[in-house]
């Protein structure tokens, strides 16, 4: 059935019909001075952004309209509220000027904000990208994109699932589009925890995605930018950019090269590994990540970059030992150190500053901010061509201060200029002839109108007059009555007041119309002239971006330094061996989280892969087992950083893979339970390994039963040992001491211990790794430490050494079970506290059986069945 338009006002009907173009997304209609919402968006408004929601009879079939609204200058704040809500929002602004127009006034989308297409400071977080992912389906393979709009940094990649996958939780992208007909894989393979969007399969055509891309970089070719031969990888980057078309985004030379993200350049962390160890981001809120203990940098472009050196360390030998010579290098020279930082601070977030001048979205205290970068930048040239240094000399050779543009906006910007281009006074003097001369007539102008007042108020003897303006007058007399009489009879009276008159004249008319004439034009030539500095920037985004990118790396690194020496962190040794030694190691996160005065006890940690390349490590709960599994790999990941790491010394052998199994978690959603989960990530991790791999594994086969998880633990172990053609190194923390005997039968399987001090009450934790396997795992004394009734804990030690006395006499474990059972059933009626019973138990303790007579027990008898059957 068709709607009916027909009592429906030209606005409304214009408003329906933009609304129809964007569905799904909550229209912002700017009507006056206001963004207004209307029906299910303005309920969906109200509701997010807890403004009012008001109804009017307009609404369909007569019925009520809901509005919600906002003016219009508090749109950032409220758009980054609905945007944080997973609201698409398209925003629709007036296209024409209301007063050049005698209908209705022109409007259209002007922008199409989504999760992961924004770029509002409110918006964005500082210290992480915002990245919109494309995911292509292929034949054989899968194609990704990542685009962050915010800084134009744009990256590609193909390859299979779990390669995608790892990519797809190492960037965390906000918003990922995909094929419309993959919806189910996408969610099999991927999850349902990212905000998606589907497209419709059109857009995924070979032919289109090379064309869109080669005319945004007006190229002939993509040779050039190393991505020509991976096709599934230039159609998700031609989505990107046809999405961006589609949310009205259009303005995008910040967005100037394209890269491929190599998988052989990375050290490959899968999700568990990211997740497990706690790299960027964890499950409980309040933890603190590695990101956070080691994020010093002073710019937010330095933090974003380390954010992606955690989640991506390098596995080439050479780049690594660059950057730890810059950290050593800056850990030695202390005083270079600190005057780069001096400089560093002041730069600021260059690289989403240039992308907000190719956006066209850049306001003139951020272009003053960008001409203050550039100073800096140029007194960071110079140091670093005066420190004797191979890479920063190189460095030096890179940074290019833009003089000339900087020279411009130095000339041409306000010293101090608004935040709003519209507030005006954004052009210096001096700049433009016109404008001068406006200044002064504006300016000149409200002066003499002052003159006017003061030689008006003498010449009528009303010492009260005064000047002032409105906007359906303009500029007026105000005569209170008492001096009415005085007044001259050529002033043309305007306005009755209650307690004055107001009145105009021919030269306040004249003085008026040069006044706002000349602010007007003041308008419109800052604006073309703003306009036009802004183009002129726009040429130097490239330079600017290569900049931001460079002070970005050194941030980094100067960061890595001043973490060496404030947490006596020790340069590592690496190279191609196979060889992981570790003396005194320490987790980075761990020592940061303990109470003043308590000190970390360092571990020694030695693999290899012909000696000692799998260490089973037992011990007590809560001993520390967990914490040594987790700090040696967060000690290979800093080194391949480029970082000092949290030791005394280390020597790495390059690694190409960190796999880890650590801790328990359900996946109910998905129908899964923690076993299932546990053994998933196993076979991931037992599909992947390589000769250069570490993996370390805790607990595994916990979440069946005893003899179920020790079977599987047991070939787990096997396996990596006997493996054909790797040898990973392995850290294998287990509560199944059995697997100490797998020491005796294979020669690269060493037992090691968590040691504990046990005295007549309690047990110490020594939280240190020593040789030889343990029997015992104290679960009992940390139940104990938890709080647990003592009645309890009296229980589970009874039984413990029952099962204990049985075990060692050869029987199995379900038939002392029983044993303690029916122990537990003979004693349990005269250990409650049923008042009857305890009154039974008291006669027949009471009793002198040697003295009773049998009618005197058969008495006793008789008066104890009439208890119990009470």
């Amino acid at each position: 059935m068709a709607k009916d338009t027909t009592k429906e006002t030209p606005l409304m009907q214009q408003y329906n019909a933009i609304k129809a173009k964007y569905p799904g997304a909550l229209l912002l209609f700017r009507v006056g001075d206001f963004y207004e919402t209307f029906g299910e968006d303005a309920v969906k408004t109200a509701g997010i952004l807890g403004i009012v929601l008001t109804r009017r009879g307009t609404g369909p079939n007569g019925g009520a309209l809901e509005l919600a609204g906002f003016p219009h200058h508090s749109l950032e704040n409220y758009l980054s509220k609905l945007v944080r809500a997973g609201q698409r929002v398209a925003i629709c602004d007036q296209l024409e000027d209301p007063k050049a127009t005698k209908t209705i006034v022109k409007r259209g989308v002007t922008e199409l904000v989504t999760p992961g297409v924004a770029y509002n400071d409110n918006i964005l977080s500082q210290k992480s990208n915002n990245y919109l992912a494309a995911v292509y389906f292929d034949k054989n393979q899968l194609g990704v994109a990542f685009l962050d709009i915010s800084t134009g940094e744009f990256l590609v990649a193909q390859g299979n699932t779990e390669y995608i996958d790892k990519l797809l939780q190492g960037f965390k992208p906000t918003e990922v589009v995909f094929q419309k007909s993959r919806r189910k894989d996408f969610f099999e393979q991927f999850g349902d925890k990212f905000y998606t969007y589907q497209l419709d399969e059109w857009a995924f055509a070979n032919d289109y995605a090379t064309e869109i891309l080669t005319k945004h970089f007006e190229v002939t070719s993509l040779k050039g930018f190393g991505i020509d031969k991976i096709q599934a990888g230039i159609v998700a980057a031609g989505v990107v950019l046809h999405y961006l078309n589609e949310t009205e985004h259009r303005n995008l030379k910040h967005i100037s090269s394209i890269s491929r993200l190599e998988e052989d350049k990375y050290m490959w962390l899968d999700r568990f590994t990211i997740r497990n160890l706690e790299l960027v981001s964890s499950a409980n809120e309040n933890a603190v990540t590695l990101f956070d203990v080691l994020d010093q940098t002073s710019t937010p472009m330095g933090a974003r970059m380390l954010h992606k050196w955690i989640i991506m360390p390098l596995k080439e030998l050479k780049p690594i030992q660059e950057r730890l010579g810059m950290v050593d290098f800056f850990v030695k020279h202390d005083a270079l150190l600190q005057e780069f930082l001096g400089h560093i601070k002041q730069i600021g977030d260059l690289e989403r500053l240039i992308s907000k001048v190719g956006l066209q979205k850049v306001g003139p205290r951020e272009l003053c901010q960008l001409k203050k970068s550039l100073y800096h930048i140029e007194a960071v040239q110079q140091l670093a061509k005066k420190s004797n240094n191979p890479f920063l000399i190189a460095l030096a050779d890179q940074l290019n201060p833009c003089l000339s543009i900087r020279e411009k906006l130095e000339r041409e910007l306000q010293q101090d200029p608004p935040a709003l281009l519209i507030k005006g006074n954004v052009i210096s003097d001096g700049i433009d002839e016109e404008l001068d001369k406006l200044r002064k007539i504006s300016y000149g102008g409200k002066d003499y109108l002052i003159e006017i007042q003061k030689r008006e108020a003498l010449a009528t003897g009303i010492p009260s007059l005064k000047i002032a303006f409105n906007n359906v007058f303009g500029y007026y007399l105000e005569v209170t009555h008492t001096h009415k009489d005085k007044v001259p009879a050529e002033w043309l009276r305007k306005q009755t007041l209650v307690n004055a008159e107001r009145y105009i004249t021919p030269e306040l008319k004249e003085y008026e119309e040069q006044i706002l004439g000349a602010e007007e034009k003041i308008q419109q030539i800052e604006v073309r002239m703003y306009t036009e500095l802004m183009y002129q920037v726009s040429t130097y985004i490239k330079p600017i971006q290569l900049n931001a990118h460079l002070i970005a790396k050194l941030d980094v690194l100067l960061c890595f330094a001043q973490l060496a020496v404030s947490n006596h962190y020790a340069k590592p040794e690496l190279n191609k061996q196979r060889v992981l030694d570790i003396k005194g190691g320490r987790h980075p996160v761990i020592e940061k989280r303990l109470p003043v005065g308590d000190e970390y006890i360092t571990n020694d940690v030695f693999l290899d892969n012909d000696t000692q390349q799998i260490i089973i490590i037992t011990g007590p709960n809560m001993s520390g087992k967990s914490a040594i599994l987790r700090q040696t790999g967060l000690i290979v990941l800093m080194a391949q950083m480029g970082c000092f790491v949290p030791a005394k010394a280390a020597t790495i052998g390059l690694v190409d893979k960190i796999f880890t199994r650590v801790g328990a978690s359900d996946n109910l959603s998905s129908g899964e339970s923690t076993f299932m989960v546990e053994m998933n990530e196993t076979a991931s991790i037992l599909n992947n390994i390589s000769d250069n791999s570490l993996i370390l594994l805790d607990e595994i086969g916990r979440g069946t039963s005893t003899y179920d998880g020790i079977s599987i633990a047991w070939a787990i172990a096997e396996f990596l040992h006997t493996h054909p053609t790797a040898r990973p190194k392995t850290l294998f923390a287990t509560h199944y001491h059995e697997l100490n005997e797998l020491a005796s039968t294979m020669n690269r399987i060493k037992n090691f211990n968590v040691s504990i001090k046990e005295t007549a009450t309690k047990v110490i934790f020594l939280r240190k790794l020593i040789p030889g396997g343990s029997e015992h795992s104290f679960g009992i004394h940390v139940a104990k430490m938890a709080g647990m009734p003592p009645k309890l804990i009296n229980r589970a030690n009874e039984i413990l050494k029952k099962l204990e006395i049985d075990r060692t006499e050869g029987q199995s474990i379900k038939d002392s079970i029983k044993k303690v059972q029916n122990q537990a059933y003979q004693l349990h009626m005269f250990s409650v506290d049923d008042p009857i019973l305890v009154k039974i138990r008291d006669m027949l303790n009471n009793l002198d059986v040697n003295v009773l007579t049998p009618v005197e027990a058969l008495l006793k008898l008789d008066e104890i069945q009439r208890l119990t059957k009470q």
